[in-house]
């Protein structure tokens, strides 16, 4: 693939769709212009599988024979959550409540999408915590594979222990 002699350049935009089965999406930048190619090899050396669809993302991007492609991601934010109802389970649950748990490494036991969920370990418990395809996507993710490592959330709710916010396992890096 040709290059261009152009240098890299920062770009802040949002992702239009990313399928991780696929290994790439497409993202917008805020200046407009044509969509810029981000292969999940890229998503993958910022930590994250999957990017949800309206997530704000930065991005480096480079010129290349084929158009736009983001070569380094710099900073993703989940998308907005204007409208979206929260989940029953979490009803009564504070942000305050959310952001005081503790932050748990752990791993992706099985997750579908199809089904809208999933279950994940922490590490050194036995435990399984749910995962609800709504709060990957309030977290800026759009599905989880079986053995990914992964940082998260969780809360006791009537069905046992829920993740409230999943995060890339660098996020639980110090």
């Amino acid at each position: 693939m040709e290059q261009s002699q152009q240098p890299d350049s920062r770009i802040a935009g949002h992702v239009k769709w990313f399928d991780p089965a696929k290994g790439f999406g497409f993202l917008v930048s805020d200046e407009g212009g044509p969509d810029i190619l981000l292969h999940a090899n890229v998503l993958r050396n910022y930590g994250q599988g999957s990017v949800a669809d309206g997530a704000r993302i930065e991005v480096v991007v480079q010129t290349t024979g084929r158009g736009l492609q983001a070569v380094e991601v710099l900073n993703i934010t989940p998308p907005a959550q204007s409208g979206i109802a929260p989940l029953e389970d979490f009803s009564g649950v504070t942000p305050e409540e959310i952001a005081s748990a503790e932050l748990q490494p752990a791993r992706v036991k099985w997750f579908d999408k199809a089904k809208g969920f999933g279950f994940a370990n922490v590490f050194g418990r036995s435990e399984d915590i749910f995962i609800h395809v709504e709060v990957l996507r309030r977290s800026g993710l759009s599905d989880l594979f079986p053995g990914e490592a992964l940082a998260l959330r969780s809360i006791e709710s009537s069905r046992g222990r829920m993740a409230v916010e999943v995060l890339p396992w660098e996020s639980g890096v110090s």
